[in-house]
């Protein structure tokens, strides 16, 4: 209930600001009847002293409310300069200090139209720092054909703490590509503990993905590796997953991101691979006397054929 302490004090400052809720109960609750005064402020929120649209004027404790007191304040106001009386004497209650970290500055306007709803003041919302990170999408040979994806373990503290990703690492800003495959490169030997050449990752795209704090963009790569890779055991935990086992595993939305660039890709090269194979078939099947895929008439199997 601190956003209805700030009301009802006129506090400025964010809610989160506020004095703890323990030195407010100490100082407020009643400690013969606590369960009451609780259940009490608790339906003066849900029914009265709502966040939009009070019933300031049914409100049993608005003789004590300070943001009501200056909306009348300003009522009044109103009222002796449409009668031509514009001196007003200063509440005795005013600070006028200008140093009281949790009134509202000065030169800070008053919106006559949102009234006591004026208070809570919201905290100003930081915009979302910016972050590259490369990360690829390293896969072997299953053992039935499928494709199988190296996943490691975050820390157990931090963003997004304890959950599974490709092997990732952050981005230094205004890396060219090149010299971003040279850092991933290094970065994937820790696992592989076999050099990684640059020119055998292949830049899938940029995935990004928001953060309540950060827009991270994903630069991803993938890279095949021929037959079996024994995982560094000293490494952070790591494993490989089928795409069921991936999608089964505890990873982030932004990883599933990656894994569907990826898939798609995949799709795309396997779609130009089959239209060169038609392709090829096409033109082996003009060079011939009979298209490929043509049923000959019953006449022109039994005509005579040309001397060799």
């Amino acid at each position: 209930e601190a956003s209805r302490g700030c009301r009802v004090s006129a506090c400025g400052a964010p809610s989160h600001s506020q004095p703890s809720p323990r030195d407010m109960a100490n100082a407020l609750v009643d400690r013969s009847r606590p369960g009451d005064f609780n259940q009490a402020l608790m339906e003066l929120g849900a029914t009265v002293c709502t966040p939009k649209s009070p019933l300031c004027r049914e409100c049993p404790v608005k003789e004590h409310c300070h943001a009501w007191h200056r909306v009348e304040k300003e009522l009044a106001s109103a009222s002796q300069k449409l009668f031509g009386k514009t001196t007003l004497v200063p509440d005795v209650e005013d600070c006028g200090t200008g140093s009281c970290p949790l009134c509202l500055p000065a030169a800070e306007p008053w919106d006559s139209s949102l009234g006591v709803t004026n208070f809570p003041r919201k905290a100003a919302k930081k915009q979302p720092r910016v972050e590259w990170t490369a990360t690829c999408v390293l896969e072997r040979r299953g053992r039935l054909g499928a494709p199988e994806y190296l996943i490691v373990q975050r820390p157990s503290s931090g963003l997004l703490a304890g959950l599974w990703e490709f092997p990732s690492l952050p981005l230094a800003p205004g890396l060219q590509e090149e010299q971003q495959k040279e850092v991933l490169a290094d970065h994937l030997q820790a696992w592989t503990r076999q050099p990684v050449q640059t020119q055998n990752l292949c830049f899938v795209g940029e995935v990004v993905h928001i953060f309540s704090h950060i827009h991270q963009t994903y630069v991803v790569y993938s890279l095949c590796l021929d037959g079996d890779v024994a995982l560094d055991a000293a490494s952070s935990p790591s494993r490989w997953v089928t795409e069921e086992e991936f999608r089964a595993s505890a990873v982030s939305t932004a990883m599933k991101k990656v894994l569907k660039a990826r898939e798609t890709q995949r799709g795309a090269q396997s779609g130009r691979a089959k239209g060169s194979k038609r392709k090829r078939e096409s033109k082996l099947g003009a060079a011939g006397s009979t298209p490929t895929g043509t049923q000959l008439s019953l006449r022109a199997f039994l005509r005579a054929q040309p001397p060799p």
